[in-house]
């Protein structure tokens, strides 16, 4: 995953912070093999501030997101804010080092109702207990004031400053060395719907935390969890995109969503990239208050779209392929989903979804472990027609669409689909490929499929059948 190395510095007691809280973990939560999909316990990854789970991840929070959502990413980001680069205390011992720690437990005590169960939340409190102790930290005292927001720039500065570095500015730099940049786009949508760099199209279960994007100047991780209590089906509820310190353009910036908290400014309360010379190349942008927000992020010539559509977020992102590709370790790829698409266990293959007795209204659930279907799914023709509405070709967008209502019920699902295709409509530079059709999708799976035009899919029809069998339940 990500290594410090590549940001700010991070002070050394805020680096053993990260290590004490990996070490509390390996005690209570024995690590399986390596990566999601596997079996057994948990990790911390010191890069993100978060927590990765192993075997079929579940959501970090034991409580249900939609009312008591735990913002321990809030806290974790603003002591690492507080700890690093340029802002980070002269020695660990300073009272400016303390104050942080009291911030940081400050933090902590005040979304503890909502956190219970949350493993960061309960590392996190560990940590400061013994960063506390050992520096000799009184838990009573003065705690560090609110980093200063960086100043909007004024009215007419909407752009680079005209004398910012050309590094900054992507596009300008690589038109010097070569043709114009090869865009590629990669989006994530309802329950969950992934659409890769390489235009793969595949639903995926993918619950609990998942890196979406790993490079050497950008992450992007992803949270999804169960839409209803005990459900199969998941969206994304919570969104975390790290900006690489790069050159003399940005510092270093987190940007974080959650359900009902999308906010139009990164962590730090600033809205561009710090206070470097080339620091409007990343901006921050709201299109609409609390509904939609756009980062770019000129000087590596990225887009990214994030949305809320109901009560769940939505992705999207423009790249360049230079950048998709500049991974230091090629083999470690293999959780960047946008790039390597899901693992194939995490994988809902949509015919096989149809070929047993349940139910169109949930998904295939573990032998183990039966997983209930929302109460009040849409019939299969009512759900037709409302995705007719927003969608009237008939691609994987509209087929989402329908599967998302049989197995939700929630109609703004078909908002999400909408406004992914209308994000690749705007990010996508092969306008042939805006939609893709389930042979798209069979060929990314090396099988082979006759070219076939667009019409009623056989999972639709599948779903149709299968309302119409005795209801058994």
């Amino acid at each position: 995953m990500v290594e410090w190395a590549s940001g700010p510095s991070l002070s050394a007691s805020a680096a053993e912070h990260l290590a004490v809280c990996s070490r509390h973990a390996a005690e209570k939560f024995p690590r399986g093999r390596d990566g999601p999909g596997t079996e057994g316990g948990a990790s911390w990854d010191g890069a993100w501030g978060l927590w990765v789970p192993h075997g079929d991840p579940v959501s970090s929070s034991s409580s249900s997101p939609a009312s008591s959502p735990c913002k321990i990413l809030k806290c974790n980001s603003e002591f690492w804010s507080a700890t690093s680069g340029s802002h980070a205390p002269a020695s660990d011992d300073t009272p400016e080092f303390c104050a942080a720690l009291r911030t940081y437990a400050l933090c902590t005590r005040r979304t503890a109702r909502t956190c219970r169960g949350d493993l960061a939340y309960h590392s996190a409190v560990h940590g400061i207990e013994d960063l506390m102790d050992q520096h000799n930290c009184s838990r009573d005292g003065p705690t560090a004031q609110p980093r200063p927001r960086t100043p909007a720039p004024p009215a007419g500065d909407s752009q680079e400053r005209a004398d910012s570095p050309e590094t900054c500015h992507y596009e300008k730099t690589f038109h010097k060395h070569a043709a114009a940049p090869n865009y590629t786009h990669c989006g994530l949508f309802g329950d969950p719907h992934l659409r890769t760099f390489t235009d793969r199209f595949q639903t995926c279960k993918v619950q609990g935390a998942w890196p979406l994007i790993d490079n050497n100047y950008l992450n992007v991780q992803v949270t999804n969890t169960p839409v209803l209590p005990g459900s199969a089906a998941t969206a994304t509820s919570k969104l975390t995109i790290i900006f690489k310190n790069f050159q003399e353009c940005v510092d270093q910036k987190v940007y974080q969503a959650e359900m009902d908290e999308l906010p139009a400014a990164f962590a730090d309360g600033s809205k561009n990239g710090g206070d470097k010379h080339g620091a409007n190349s990343l901006k921050i942008t709201e299109k609409v208050s609390g509904q939609h927000v756009e980062i770019q992020a000129k000087y590596i010539g990225t887009t990214i779209v994030v949305r809320q559509v109901g009560r769940y977020l939505t992705f999207a992102i423009r790249m360049p392929e230079e950048v998709v590709n500049a991974v230091e370790d090629q083999d470690g790829q293999g959780l960047y989903l946008c790039l390597r698409g899901c693992p194939l266990n995490q994988q809902i293959d949509f015919q096989a979804f149809h070929t047993g007795p349940e139910r169109p209204g949930a998904r295939r659930p573990a032998a183990d472990s039966p997983a209930p279907a929302a109460p009040d799914t849409f019939p299969y023709e009512i759900a037709v027609a409302k995705c007719k509405e927003k969608l009237p070709v008939e691609d994987l967008y509209y087929q989402a669409c329908v599967f998302d209502l049989l197995t939700t019920g929630d109609v703004n699902f078909t908002l999400a689909a909408f406004y992914a295709l209308e994000d690749v409509k705007t990010l996508h530079s092969d306008k042939a490929k805006l939609h893709l059709y389930e042979r798209t999708r069979e060929r990314a799976r090396g099988v082979a499929a006759a070219p076939a035009p667009p019409g009623p899919r056989p999972l639709l029809g599948a779903l149709a059948l299968l309302l119409l069998l005795p209801r058994s339940w």
